[in-house]
């Protein structure tokens, strides 16, 4: 694999700015540009983005006339992803590596699905606790991207990127079982993103002893029960392990979901407790508190005026 030295973004959230802005810091705004169309390029002009307070610009480029990128990352919610594929749809070249820092366990598979699956590489951005409210982002943790292969055959791939995540200065632990890794991050997302939304609470408040700390240990449970019908070995150890992650991050943070909730925007309810409930009735599981929790986020949703 040759060199990473371009990369093209889709999505301006917390996550796609949070990547660009470091990118573009360490290896300068020629290396990195975000892809969008011509409706949302025109909204993006009228934004004043700021990162931690500061000022900044990106460069933007019309979806239509882009040209392939040697990385893209996928940063948009899970029902933008159908238009994000179309977005990408220029800039994905022969030799073009793509990740996903989306939610959810499924978005690499319909990215290779669309692309070629020699071309996804695994990843979960986890340990960050960036916000991001109108065009403003905030963070105090920059956390780390955990990254893997699909198959043996894509070590080129993943050196080649590890080589580039070195020189953006953006930390990675590359993991030797990515499906597990990946599988731990749906069991945190299930428990903490839908939580904090239902409840209206921070990261401390799913910390705290009461109802809203038991709703979000019992909906990872169920993940793990869900995980083990799908012959991946999610753990006790595993749930621990992530509620220890959840108490680095500042406690008045919150996830995107919650962060959706005030801003009156669609949730990742269906990719989140949706996806819960349609695997479990494969496998002839319940999952009693993924479904209390899917019925309070979609009564909250209907209520958005």
């Amino acid at each position: 694999m040759k060199e990473i030295q371009t990369t093209a973004i889709v999505g301006m959230g917390a996550l796609g700015l949070l990547y660009g802005n470091q990118i573009a810091a360490e290896l300068g705004t020629s290396a990195v540009r975000f892809i969008a169309d011509k409706e949302r390029i025109r909204k993006y002009k009228e934004m004043n983005f700021t990162v931690n307070g500061e000022r900044r610009s990106f460069p933007v480029e019309d979806c239509e006339a882009a040209a392939p990128a040697d990385f893209i990352i996928a940063a948009v919610k899970y029902n933008a992803l159908p238009a994000a594929l179309d977005t990408m749809k220029h800039c994905v070249g022969p030799d073009t590596t793509i990740i996903s820092v989306m939610n959810g366990i499924s978005s690499e598979q319909i990215i290779g699905e669309r692309y070629g699956h020699e071309k996804v590489l695994y990843s979960i951005a986890q340990g960050m606790d960036a916000m991001k409210f109108g065009a403003a982002l905030t963070y105090t943790k920059f956390g780390e991207l955990r990254i893997g292969v699909r198959t043996p055959d894509q070590a080129d791939r993943l050196k080649a990127m590890t080589d580039f995540l070195d020189r953006a200065k953006i930390a990675y632990v590359a993991e030797d079982d990515i499906l597990h890794r990946l599988w731990g991050k749906f069991m945190l997302n299930v428990g903490v993103n839908q939580t904090c939304m239902a409840y209206e609470t921070t990261y401390s408040g799913t910390l705290t002893p009461g109802e809203a700390h038991d709703t979000m240990v019992g909906a990872m449970r169920e993940v793990i029960a869900l995980a083990k019908a799908e012959h991946v070995n999610l753990t006790e150890q595993d749930l621990e392990d992530y509620i220890r992650l959840l108490e680095t991050l500042s406690p008045d943070g919150m996830p995107s979901m919650r962060q959706d909730g005030i801003s009156h925007r669609p949730s990742e309810v269906e990719m989140f407790a949706g996806t819960v409930g349609r695997m479990a009735k494969k496998h002839g599981l319940s999952t009693p508190v993924n479904d209390r929790l899917y019925e309070r986020i979609k009564e909250m949703e209907a209520h958005y005026s």
